[in-house]
């Protein structure tokens, strides 16, 4: 279930979540931090192979999810893990009213418990959500949610298909799907943000919705946000 990326970094695929007919692909990881706790990002659907498996590594500490359209799944996890903090990120308080939230992510790790060890930042400027983007310093790997993505095109038929490939979403490559790029309306703050995002030294790129990318991942970032460019 769990597959080890690196020293203290773990990821698993989840189970696939239907919007609206489109099959999206779900991925979530876990970071142990030098405390010895640990840092759920994207919470999936938390089936008991998986607790068990997160239950071996230590315990949970964080709930992170890193884009208001997250949460499917936070309540259980909360209720599984009652003693863990939950951050919402721009947007989510006010999506989840029901959800009881300990923190925001704010935009940078100062001030949060894996400050020094894991790196944050809003990419601001888009209408539809303010992802907050991850990197683990020690292992070099940056986590995205929603703006990066790649559907697998054997879920899609018809004018989902159809949709699907309009949108960028099931292209031979992950990338940004036109509606994120549109919804980019101050250009400004994001290209700031991307700035701040491709001057980590990746290696690795994790993402919830397209396949890993294991090697490169500076390259990687670097090329798949070239629309964003002036």
């Amino acid at each position: 279930m769990l597959q080890l990326v690196d020293e203290n970094i773990w990821t698993a695929a989840g189970p696939q979540v239907g919007v609206l007919g489109f099959a999206y692909p779900t991925r979530l990881a876990v970071i142990r931090l030098a405390d010895g706790g640990l840092f759920i990002w994207s919470p999936t659907a938390l089936e008991p192979e998986l607790k068990a498996a997160v239950d071996a590594l230590g315990p949970v500490r964080h709930l992170v999810s890193p884009t208001a359209l997250h949460n499917l799944f936070l309540a259980e996890w909360q209720a599984a893990y009652p003693g863990a903090r939950l951050y919402a990120p721009p947007g989510l308080r006010q999506r989840r009213p029901d959800l009881a939230f300990d923190a925001d992510l704010e935009d940078g790790a100062v001030g949060h418990p894996w400050a020094g060890e894991i790196d944050q930042v809003h990419f601001a400027g888009n209408q539809i959500a303010v992802e907050v983007v991850v990197f683990h310093r020690a292992s070099r790997t940056v986590l995205f949610a929603d703006l990066i993505q790649q559907l697998d095109p054997a879920t899609l038929s018809g004018w989902r298909a159809l949709i699907a490939r309009l949108d960028l979403m099931s292209g031979p490559t992950p990338q940004t799907p036109r509606k994120f790029r549109l919804a980019f309306t101050d250009r400004k703050a994001a290209r700031a943000a991307l700035a701040r995002i491709t001057a980590w030294p990746a290696r690795r790129v994790l993402m919830a919705h397209a396949p890993p990318v294991m090697e490169d991942g500076q390259a990687f970032l670097t090329r798949t946000f070239a629309w964003l460019r002036p």
